[in-house]
């Protein structure tokens, strides 16, 4: 799965993502609302991660996930 799909589907991919990173919230989780960049930038807000560390995650739960 490719971020396009992931993009595409957003809303059948949000709860993956609350599971996956339990830190962010709901509303950040909407604001996000498929945007890559937001997500690895939430990711290095909530928990401190690196910029090529979140890439790296988002990326793995991108080939990882399907729904």
């Amino acid at each position: 799965m490719n971020w396009d799909q992931v993009k595409g589907q957003w809303k059948q991919f949000k709860g993956k993502i609350k599971e996956k990173w339990g830190k962010l919230t709901d509303d950040e989780i909407d604001v996000i609302s498929g945007k890559k960049d937001q997500l690895v930038g939430k990711l290095q807000e909530r928990y401190g991660y690196a910029k090529d560390k979140a890439e790296k995650e988002v990326d793995e739960f991108c080939t990882t996930c399907s729904c």
